[in-house]
């Protein structure tokens, strides 16, 4: 039986990054997000210092944080919104659309991205409707991350992250082609979470050559 992994990382006020929760789930149902993050919440995190939950579009996941962390800003992937913007662009038309649009994230405020955008959308409305709005109907979202420091913005806009530790996971676990059970399942994901937890630990994202080029 075929199962999905629903996966939260985070990044501390100390700049250290953090793996805090797995669970192999039936779905990535609203009902299901919501038992992995009601079940973070038990365990601690409130919500109350929590800045901002970036999200990858998923419904249920979307559903879910209104429920538990309902006054939490909310930042949607880029990545994965450029893809949606790209299944809805003519092939003639699409690299220099998303080269447009990804100048919008690139901004070094709110109000610079904001006028990007404006003048993006107006370059392609005419062409391509359904991308530009596509992109407007989250405008707000994807661009919570302008809130934080520069240093972070290209580490909190997506969940690139995550999809990191999708790859990794997979090229470990494809030799296997099955688990006898889920507890086995379990034990090789946990292995490999601890390993990126306990290389974080000494490498918090404060202090990293990266964060101090991009503040």
């Amino acid at each position: 039986m075929k199962k999905v992994l629903l996966i939260a990382y985070g990044i501390k006020h100390t700049g250290q990054r953090e793996i805090i929760g797995f669970r192999l789930a039936g779905s990535e149902s609203a009902s299901e997000w919501e038992s992995f993050l009601w079940d973070l919440y038990r365990r601690g995190l409130k919500g109350d210092k929590l800045k901002q939950i970036t999200v990858d579009g998923s419904k249920g996941l979307l559903v879910a944080t209104l429920s538990v962390y309902p006054h939490v800003p909310r930042q949607r992937c880029w990545v994965h919104k450029l893809s949606n913007i790209a299944r809805r662009l003519p092939a003639k038309y699409r690299a220099e659309c998303l080269a447009g649009a990804r100048k919008i994230y690139l901004a070094t405020n709110y109000r610079k991205a904001y006028a990007q955008f404006r003048s993006w959308a107006r370059e392609w409305q005419g062409l391509v409707p359904k991308a530009v709005e596509c992109l407007e109907e989250d405008l707000e979202e994807l661009l919570t991350f302008l809130k934080e420091e520069p240093g972070l913005h290209s580490k909190v806009r997506t969940t690139n992250a995550i999809e990191r530790l999708f790859r990794e996971l997979r090229k470990r676990i494809r030799p296997m082609c099955s688990f006898a059970n889920k507890e086995s399942c379990e034990r090789i994901v946990y292995a490999l979470f601890k390993k990126y937890n306990n290389h974080w630990e000494e490498r918090p994202l404060w202090k990293t050559k990266e964060f101090t080029q991009n503040s």
